[in-house]
């Protein structure tokens, strides 16, 4: 028991570290697409690995949370932390919510990640900014979300089956 609950701490960390050092990595290298705002997700890499990886779901929350902070403190600001978390929490309670009752495959369910952390942002930014009209916005930001999605699931799949399949929480269902 107390093997399992110190692997899980230990790979918390690792998560949470590659995740940041991700957040990173995407702040170089922007999408030249011209449409603000934009961003392929890549800690979201992370997050989506960890809800196959990890059982605890408190733990997934914690990761995802944590990645928040430090990114926000570290290169963005109050807005951009309101922005993340909302996006974040909404992304990772929908994909955990699928996951869990099997509802669509792993591209499926990144997805819908995609797409929850852009209509989350739509609606804080709307809130902050006091602009209903933002919302036009997100046809937008929902072809990018589902496009991103994708991707990350992809990649996050292949990931999961190739470098983390031995892992013993991983899950081998196929999409």
């Amino acid at each position: 028991m107390k093997d399992k609950r110190f692997r899980t701490i230990a790979y918390s960390g690792i998560l949470v570290a590659v995740a940041f050092l991700l957040s990173y990595i995407e702040m170089l290298i922007p999408l030249p697409i011209g449409i603000p705002g934009v961003k392929l997700g890549l800690a979201n890499l992370v997050v989506f690995a960890a809800i196959y990886m990890i059982e605890d779901k408190k733990t997934v929350y914690m990761i995802a949370i944590v990645r928040i902070i430090l990114t926000a403190i570290t290169f963005g600001n109050a807005y951009s932390f309101l922005f993340s978390f909302a996006g974040g929490m909404l992304s990772l309670s929908l994909m955990y919510a699928c996951q869990k009752r099997c509802i669509f495959g792993r591209i499926g369910i990144s997805i819908l990640g995609g797409v929850g952390h852009n209509v989350a942002q739509i609606a804080v930014a709307a809130l902050v900014l006091e602009t209903p009209e933002l919302v036009w916005y997100l046809p937008t930001l929902l072809i990018a979300g589902t496009i991103a999605g994708a991707v990350i699931g992809l990649v996050g799949a292949l990931v999961l089956e190739r470098v983390l399949g031995q892992y013993k929480g991983v899950d081998k269902s196929e999409d």
